[in-house]
């Protein structure tokens, strides 16, 4: 027969950022022991609310399978001494496996007799090991925040304050912390009372009968079925964001979405403002129109059921409009303060020790930019607004808004530049340089942000990398990673005319300048090659690009971000189709494999005295200067067909000329010839990478 088990960890409310963590923890461990414990069993579900973890395992077996195996020792020749006794080594292998030399055989394996043992483990009772078994789950359970209660030493996240064991209806008994297992469980804080499972497969409905939803699955839905059925009756766009949403879930345990309002005054401030505020500070859902402007209205959840929605309305309508009238407060103040005033006051605030004063960085992000702006070629109104975008792009630091709502960078410089009177082009510059702010964000859409974007992230990249804090493991505190990716995807998107050589130089140059290197120009290059090169490598996967195209790519090099794409993305469509590109890369490989006998030798036209090699001089002469030109143009398919168009004539050339000809002049011509194919070859992709089914 088999049993239900159950197993729940009562606690004082969680932080909701680790609840789903913690519980697919806990359903982890519990299978690894059940595991490991050779005991059988069903499904494994976990469930989680703010004040509880649980998981029920189905069908778990009453007894332990018994084990029986043979282990492999040493060798008879190893095994036996010359006496014939046992040696060290068997000896040995009979301590380790808890036996005796008495119990062993000889079993002949490929031709040679090893020493075998034969060991079983009669199973026992799972109810016998379960108290351990559970207690040492909830020992192991590690957390980002533990906390430590009354006199007791073991920390947890949160006390706990009930625990329910069951296997079957029968109580599992253990104790921690000075709470005792049994079969009662607590229901909602405050719509529900202490309550007995009979038995694990009545945890839920049981818990659902004291207004507690413990499937998490089921809880997501009811708030996103209620939210999509308000949002139709009334007709509006309810902005949910999965992170909010997520963080909601695991705030309540009956979730009842009701809404509010507040005074259409506040819609005077900036949406962005009014949204965050709402997210941020209440965990409200802002409501949009079709156009996707803000409504005086507002989406909560509400931690209970669906009684007295209007009083509970009122009471967060009261509480979101201290926080709109903070925030509009704060609006109107920041307004009073010149952008030159804003721009003083960032000395004052240190950037890092070693890198200077936010000042400092301003100063040096404006050189990067009117650098980068002539490397580009931008015309001077261009060039003038972002120069201006640099100048003041980080004003909005010392704004009240900004300090309230850190969030809030950028988006609070440009309303604050454009009331002041700044060009559009630099009001928006100033939101677009933060651009890519995360994975999947949109890049600046225009020159002038995207230029001073580029100009920011690098020499915040160089500038850590010139004093030694460079991104290892999962440590990355200045979000490098994430700046160095975004300048790759501005490049990329932008199709922006300057390598990644270029870009690191001019970095390099203004903090040797404004402050000097403390390590060497060269170390900080090849560190920077290095870890750019990590970031190409995922713009080319995310590209759906095979790995052993992205290896072949990148062989050839990746300084040109957007060259580097598109031969990627030509390479992996002539891979697809298959057979007839497969024989152009086997005439390819048969090319480079002699050409790395080559002695460095440039091909002579007067040496080449069979017809077969005179041809593939002649094709390889015809195509090579427009196929540079056409790499150059960063149109990738054309010259890969123009390369391509080689194979029959590389072809042809193997099978009539014997290129390891006994004259060494001969012979040495020949591999040059092989040696400058390859040569181009290789500046589109190392095609030997490639890996065929």
């Amino acid at each position: 027969m088999a049993k239900n088990l159950l197993f729940e960890i009562g606690l004082e409310e969680m932080p909701a950022r680790f609840i789903r963590a913690a519980m697919e923890q806990l359903k982890e461990r519990t299978e690894k022991w059940l595991e490991e414990s050779v005991i059988q069993h069903g499904a494994v579900e976990a469930y989680a609310t703010p004040r509880r973890l649980a998981v029920l395992v189905k069908d778990v077996a009453e007894k332990q399978e018994d084990v029986h195996e043979e282990v492999k020792g040493p060798s008879r020749k190893i095994a036996l001494d010359e006496n014939g006794q046992w040696s060290k080594a068997a000896l040995g292998f009979a301590r380790s496996q808890g036996a005796s030399p008495e119990q062993f055989t000889f079993r002949e394996v490929g031709g040679t007799e090893y020493v075998y043992v034969s060991k079983s483990k009669i199973g026992v009772e799972t109810s016998s090991l379960l108290a351990d078994g559970l207690l040492g789950i909830l020992q192991a359970m590690n957390f980002p925040k533990n906390m430590r209660w009354g006199n007791y030493d073991f920390k947890f996240v949160r006390p706990i304050r009930w625990l329910v064991a069951l296997f079957g209806k029968d109580v599992i008994e253990l104790e921690i912390a000075g709470v005792k297992s049994g079969n009662v469980t607590r229901g909602h804080r405050f719509l529900g009372t202490e309550t007995v499972i009979e038995e694990p497969a009545a945890y839920v409905e049981t818990l659902r009968s004291q207004h507690v939803i413990a499937d998490v699955n089921e809880r997501q839905a009811l708030i996103q079925n209620q939210i999509d059925a308000l949002a139709k009756e009334k007709g509006w766009h309810i902005a949910v964001k999965e992170d909010l949403l997520e963080e909601v879930l695991f705030l309540v345990e009956t979730p009842t979405v009701l809404y509010g309002t507040f005074e259409e005054s506040f819609l005077n401030i900036p949406q962005e403002v009014l949204i965050t505020s709402m997210r941020e500070h209440q965990r409200y859902f802002p409501v949009l129109n079709a156009q996707g402007n803000l409504l005086p209205y507002f989406v909560t959840v509400r931690n209970g059921n669906n009684t007295s929605l209007d009083v509970i309305a009122r009471g967060n309508e009261k509480v979101l409009r201290a926080r709109l009238s903070d925030a509009k407060f704060f609006y109107e103040e920041d307004q009073k303060l010149a952008i030159k005033d804003a721009l003083s006051k960032l000395e004052s605030i240190v950037f890092h020790d070693e890198l200077g004063t936010i000042g400092d960085k301003v100063r040096r992000i404006r050189r990067n930019t009117e650098k980068l702006s002539a490397m580009l070629g931008t015309d001077t109104g261009t060039a003038e607004a972002a120069a201006r975008t640099a100048e003041i792009c980080k004003f909005d630091l010392v704004t009240q808004m900004v300090y309230e709502f850190p969030e809030l960078q950028g988006v609070m410089g440009e309303d604050y530049a454009r009331k002041a009177g700044e060009p559009e082009a630099v009001a928006r510059g100033i939101f677009e340089h933060y651009q890519p702010r995360f994975a999947d964000d949109a890049v600046p859409a225009s020159t002038v942000g995207s230029i001073v974007s580029i100009a920011d992230k690098i020499d915040t990249i160089v500038g850590c990398f010139s004093i030694g804090i460079i991104p290892t493991g999962s440590q990355d505190p200045y979000g490098l990673r994430r700046q160095a990716a975004g300048i790759v995807q501005i490049i990329v998107d932008h199709k922006l005319s300057v390598s990644l050589t270029e870009i690191f130089k001019l970095a390099l140059e203004t903090h040797q300048q404004f402050r000097g290197l403390k390590r060497s120009e060269d170390e900080i290059m090849k560190d920077l090659v290095d870890f750019f090169g990590l970031r190409v490598r995922k713009t080319l996967s995310d590209e759906n690009l095979r790995y052993d195209v992205v290896d072949a790519v990148l062989s050839a090099g990746y300084d040109d971000v957007v060259s580097t794409v598109a031969r990627g993305k030509a390479l992996m469509k002539a891979v697809d189709a298959k057979d007839e590109f497969k024989a152009t890369v086997e005439s390819f490989g048969r090319v480079s494999n002699l050409a790395a006998k080559a002695t460095g030798e440039k091909v002579r036209s007067d040496l080449l005295s069979e017809p077969a090699e005179q041809a593939l001089y002649e094709a390889w002469r015809s195509v090579s200067d427009k196929y540079r030109e056409t790499l150059a143009a960063r149109d990738a398919v054309g010259a890969l067909e123009l390369i391509s168009g080689l194979k029959d004539a590389i072809t042809v050339f193997f099978d009539a000329v014997m290129v390891m000809a006994e004259d060494d002049a001969i012979r040495t011509n020949r591999l040059a010839l092989l040696a400058a194919i390859d040569e181009d070859l290789k500046a589109f992709a190392d095609f030997g990478k490639l890996v065929w089914a």
